[in-house]
Parts: structure tokens; C-alpha cells; sequence
């Protein structure tokens, strides 16, 4: 495996070098047990947390070792975080950018608890290459990836559905980024809308600047503290893209877990021995047992495949 790897990491480089394909990885990072972040967030929405929303499974640092072992081709990585005591200690700020919310979110919105507006802004952070790949936390590289799995000749590559009901929120949001989307190009609302893979996502900087110009009062309009069904999410951008033939319907390799209601066993096998090239992990409604089972299962598995420290960690 070593030998293999290193191989692919060479060929890499000299295809790099032969094609100048290289991009920057964003990731968004919430730490909900960090007590400075629940008090901002008792204060400002008067709520109880939400546990899942914002519970952490502990598996930042596979994600980044992926991301050292898989896409040797990434030039920079930024964690987007609300503050600065959202950051792991073990997180090496040599090899990893720190990016705080009120960097790139205007203060008016400001703070924030929603995925949606934070995911709005990620374009805005100074420095960012014209490509790169938004990770959540919970999406990870298992095989190696080439830069063209992301970019082929200037256009994004990820899988787009179209869908006709919207019954759930997350729908709902999908319809909303769609419509805006569409406005921003002059087209008619259509009855379906667009739907992107849930995957790590391939964004090009200069659309997402011109489609937030093209929509700005629409996308400042659907902006709350905590997620509703009113908003516009990350989504617009890739459908605006989609629409200007910006971004080709390629479906990533993927293999998708809901953690409520998956087998361990099945879990455990496909981390350790993976046949596709990334897993989202999603967190659903979870008893603390539960969620203690699955969180060790997890970083045992993370820890059989990518047993070796990354350059994104700090030797502790």
C-alpha cells in the first residue's frame, strides 16, 4: 500500500506539472462541545442546541489525512471556523489556513449557527485559487483522486438530479437555490429543480463572485441565524454553473451512510477496505450510546486505513 501510494503521488505531480491542475480544499468545521461556541449560541438564538447539528464525531483528522493521501494535487487548506477556539489543538496552523466566520460573513450576520450562509461566503476568502473542492466534515477521501475527477478543461465535475417535490426542508432550500439561480441567468422558473450530489463539491471562484453580484439582494434576503426552509444554500452556485455549462453531470464516487440506521459491520468493512472513492458519513438524531458506538467504530476504521499523521497535524 505505501509503495502504491507513493507511486500515485508521483504520477500525480508529473501530471500537475503537464496540465497546471491544482486547487485549493475549503472545509467548514463546527465543534459543538466547545463551551464558548454554546454560549454565543444559547445568546443569540435563545434555543436549546441541537445536538445533532452540531455534534463532533472526532474524525477531523481523517478527513485531512485523506486529503494529504488521496489529493496530493491540493495546493492550500482552510477550515472555516466560527472562532478561534473552535480550532483542535492538534490542528497544525503551519499547513492549515485558519479562516473565521467574520472574515468573510458581513457583520450583520453575524454570529451564525446555519451551514447556509457561512457556505455563501467560503468564495470570499482571501487568497482562495480560482478552483477548489467545499468539503463538510463529514465527507472523506478514501482512494486516490485525480484532479480531473473535480476539473476537466476549466468545468466542474459532479453529479446533478432533477427532482419535482419538496417536501422537507433540505428540499425546500435545493428549490430556493434553484430559483435564484435560474433569475440570475434569465430563465424562467422550471417546475423541477436541480439537485447536485451530496459530495464534496467543485467550485469555481469567479462564477460564485458573479452569481452572488447577479443575486445578492435574494441571497442577503434568505440569510437566518439558524437553518429554515427559506433559505438559499451553497447549491445556487453549482446550479448557476450547471446552467451556464460551467460544471459538467460527472457523478463523483461516492458511498453514502446514514449513520441511524446503517450496519456497523457494513461501515467498518467499507472504511477499511473501500471501493469507492469518498463516504459521507451523515448524523441523524442519534441516543448518546448510539452515537458513542458508531463514533468508535468510526475512528477505528479511519485509524486501520490512514494509521500515519498528515503535515495538517501537529506532532502532540
Amino acid at each position: 500500500m505505501p509503495f502504491q501510494n507513493n507511486l500515485h503521488y508521483i504520477c500525480v505531480l508529473i501530471y500537475e506539472e503537464l496540465v497546471d491542475l491544482t486547487m485549493d480544499v475549503v472545509i467548514t468545521y463546527v465543534n459543538g462541545l466547545d463551551p464558548l461556541w454554546q454560549k454565543d449560541y444559547e445568546k443569540a438564538t435563545n434555543i436549546p442546541i441541537l445536538e445533532k447539528r452540531f455534534r463532533d464525531w472526532g474524525t477531523l483528522r481523517y478527513l485531512l489525512r485523506g486529503i494529504e493521501v488521496n489529493m496530493p494535487f491540493v495546493r492550500n487548506v482552510y477550515l472555516v471556523v466560527a472562532r478561534e477556539s473552535q480550532v483542535p489543538e492538534w490542528v497544525n496552523r503551519d499547513t492549515v489556513n485558519i479562516v473565521l466566520h467574520k472574515e468573510i460573513i458581513p457583520e450583520e450576520f453575524l454570529p451564525t449557527f446555519n451551514c447556509n450562509p457561512i457556505e455563501l461566503h467560503i468564495h470570499r476568502i482571501k487568497g482562495l485559487e480560482e478552483q477548489y473542492v467545499y468539503f463538510n466534515d463529514d465527507v472523506f477521501p478514501l482512494q486516490p483522486c485525480k484532479p480531473t475527477d473535480f476539473f476537466v478543461d476549466g468545468k466542474g465535475q459532479l453529479g446533478m438530479s432533477h427532482h419535482l417535490f419538496a417536501f422537507d426542508m433540505f428540499k425546500k432550500i435545493c428549490r430556493n437555490s434553484d430559483r435564484v439561480a435560474r433569475k440570475a441567468l434569465g430563465l424562467k422558473p422550471s417546475l423541477a429543480f436541480l439537485r447536485p450530489q451530496h459530495v464534496c463539491t467543485p467550485m469555481i471562484k469567479s462564477e460564485c463572485e458573479e452569481l452572488y453580484r447577479l443575486a445578492e439582494d435574494d441571497i442577503r434576503a434568505s440569510i437566518t441565524t439558524t437553518r429554515k426552509a427559506s433559505n438559499i444554500s451553497q447549491y445556487v452556485f453549482l446550479n448557476y454553473m450547471y446552467l451556464k455549462g460551467k460544471l459538467e453531470n460527472h457523478r463523483l464516487s461516492k458511498r453514502h451512510f446514514s449513520l441511524g440506521i446503517t450496519s456497523i459491520e457494513k461501515l467498518r468493512r467499507f472504511i477499511t477496505n473501500p471501493d469507492k472513492r469518498f463516504t459521507c458519513t451523515n448524523d441523524v438524531q442519534l441516543s448518546h450510546e448510539r452515537f458513542e458506538e458508531l463514533r468508535t467504530v468510526l475512528i477505528e476504521s479511519f485509524e486501520q486505513l490512514l494509521p500515519n499523521k498528515s503535515k495538517y497535524e501537529n506532532e502532540l
